[in-house]
């Protein structure tokens, strides 16, 4: 896990927004953007279009990315937790 993904699954623990992480990491988009593509092939996340509604299709992070709401899996946290 990079210090990137490390430092983006901290902000994880609960339901964030994309433009919450942007604000509160204060990341380019695009760093962002690739950082959640990253945990999320590696299922650490998961997407939602709203706080309570899991997208199950494939995503296109540079075209969705910032419409969207984040929140790291239990694989996640625990390799989260590990480090």
């Amino acid at each position: 896990m990079t210090e990137d993904e490390f430092d983006l699954l901290d902000e994880l623990y609960f339901v964030q927004h994309f433009d919450y992480l942007k604000e509160t990491l204060d990341w380019e988009e695009h760093r962002l953007l690739t950082t959640l593509q990253s945990l999320y092939e590696k299922s650490f996340i998961k997407c939602l279009k709203g706080p309570d509604d899991e997208i199950f299709e494939e995503i296109i992070f540079q075209i969705q990315g910032k419409q969207l709401y984040y929140l790291a899996t239990k694989k996640g946290l625990m390799e989260h937790n590990a480090l």
